[in-house]
């Protein structure tokens, strides 16, 4: 058995529209709303609008100042990382050819298209007089800015 829906007049068909959307109690079933409140519901205010444009204008330069942060701590890790790769070459370069002997030294390395600047260091040890603390330091620019990376081995002098 199957019922047809009564007929609306014309003019409650121009003042009303449908609405479809679960309503408390209701389920899923279609009611008449009147234009005037969907077009209240329709966009969002002038205050809404400001709030969320006052919201970005605060988070955008405080995330683009934390993406430069990272970024340059990335850059000063990469750069820190290369300078100890290069001062344990040249520390062990010094040690093999018994250069670490000789007076303090200073020079530069080329890698790439950077050139740094190094200098060899060595002290006796407290612990042990026979010992000595070797340490090559590498100068490290990054952004304008120099970084000391230095490796130390201890040397046996007495040989």
């Amino acid at each position: 058995m199957k019922f047809k829906p009564a007929k609306k007049s014309r003019a409650v068909e121009r003042s009303a529209s449908l609405r479809i959307g679960p309503r408390s109690g209701g389920g899923g079933r279609c009611e008449p709303v009147r234009r005037s409140a969907l077009r209240s519901q329709a966009g969002f205010t002038l205050a809404e609008v400001l709030a969320a444009m006052l919201f970005m204008a605060i988070v955008i330069p405080v995330a683009v100042q934390g993406l430069r942060i990272a970024s340059r701590a990335g850059s000063v890790a990469e750069r820190k990382a290369l300078g100890a790769r290069l001062a344990e070459n040249k520390l062990n370069e010094l040690i093999v050819t018994g250069q670490w002997q000789s007076a303090a030294q200073k020079g530069t390395i080329r890698e790439g298209i950077q050139t740094y600047t190094w200098q060899l260091q060595s002290e006796p040890w407290s612990e042990d007089s026979t010992m000595r603390l070797v340490t090559v330091h590498v100068a490290v620019p990054v952004q304008g800015q120099d970084y000391d990376v230095h490796v130390s081995t201890l040397v046996d002098a007495s040989q």
